[in-house]
């Protein structure tokens, strides 16, 4: 291996990653550009070598960081500096591999090109909700790759996007400080949480920033700055504030628990009431990306991954089995 790389190995960055539609491979996405396509199925079998843990094939796919990643039934979507790309996922294993479609958001000036660091698919109309840098959250019609909507407020960066698919909403979380929900059918603002002004929430020394959020019915978990609380959204409560005092940068429902992650290499397991169930330890110093893959139960995983070229792999959610290198 040459120097250079061996440098950006050290520097590495996995901003995102997507679990393919099949559950057999996983997809991450780096500070460089590069896609690196994992089998799942490889990794996880009795015969595996360490060469199972590398990727099948990987390739430059943007210019600039790839910030967010999603999967549809059919195809990979990737964002970084002011764009989204899309690979066939039946083609993505072969060499040369070329995007199906790139597209550009309207932006206000051509010298503007914020990046696009959240992704979220609608399934009930086939959009794709984008957000990031210039402080907008777009929808975007997968079939006809028109943008329809465009949902205003935030003064400040974007950060996360978290469905409530039943009730045709979305929550944004903002550097502004705030958690939005908007009507996805009529582009208005339901509701501006500022979720620094509650005192049992803020950490002003960390700032206000709103860096990743979940929902499930009507409660929503959100934390940056502000410590990582559960809110009952139709009361605006914050029920839980969880005593993690490192900022987090991703959170997730998954059963009976809350999973989050960010400046520490651990992995947390929440109990809603509050208690830190356990504390799993990871490699990135910190987590920018978790993942678990739903898609296929002999391949179900949590994957974790950040500042490093290594992505941990959790086959029972309590300890780290191996890990996937990003080469």
């Amino acid at each position: 291996m040459d120097i250079q790389r061996s440098l950006e190995l050290l520097h590495m960055t996995i901003y995102s990653q997507s679990v393919s539609p099949c559950g057999k491979y996983l997809a991450a996405g780096n500070n460089y550009g590069e896609i690196a396509i994992f089998s799942l199925s490889a990794a996880l079998s009795s015969e595996a070598k360490e060469e199972s843990k590398k990727p099948v094939v990987s390739f430059v796919a943007h210019e600039g960081p790839i910030y967010a990643m999603i999967s549809t039934d059919r195809q990979l979507l990737s964002s970084g500096n002011g764009e989204v790309k899309a690979w066939n996922w039946s083609e993505i294993g072969k060499k040369g591999c070329k995007e199906a479609w790139s597209k550009r958001p309207p932006y206000g000036s051509s010298l503007e090109v914020p990046e696009i660091n959240s992704l979220q698919l609608n399934l009930k109309d086939n959009s794709l909700l984008m957000a990031g840098g210039d402080n907008v959250i777009r929808m975007m019609d997968l079939e006809s790759g028109t943008f329809t909507h465009e949902y205003q407020g935030h003064t400040d960066y974007v950060h996360c996007l978290a469905l409530r698919e039943q009730l045709r909403e979305c929550l944004s979380g903002s550097e502004d400080g705030t958690v939005r929900l908007w009507d996805l059918r009529t582009g208005s603002q339901v509701q501006s949480i500022e979720v620094h002004k509650y005192e049992e929430c803020s950490r002003p020394q960390y700032g206000k920033w709103i860096r990743c959020l979940a929902t499930d019915s009507d409660w929503m978990v959100c934390g940056g700055g502000p410590a990582l609380t559960l809110w009952h959204l139709r009361s605006v409560t914050p029920t839980t504030v969880f005593p993690l005092p490192q900022c987090q940068q991703q959170v997730m429902f998954y059963q009976d628990l809350i999973l989050s992650a960010g400046h520490s290499p651990t992995i947390n397991h929440l109990q809603i009431s509050g208690e830190v169930k356990a504390q799993i330890p990871c490699i990135p110093r910190c987590v920018h990306s978790l993942s678990i893959n739903e898609h296929s139960p002999e391949h179900k995983v949590l994957t974790a991954a950040g500042s490093s070229h290594h992505i941990d792999v959790f086959t029972n959610f309590g300890y780290r089995a191996f890990s996937l290198t990003f080469t």
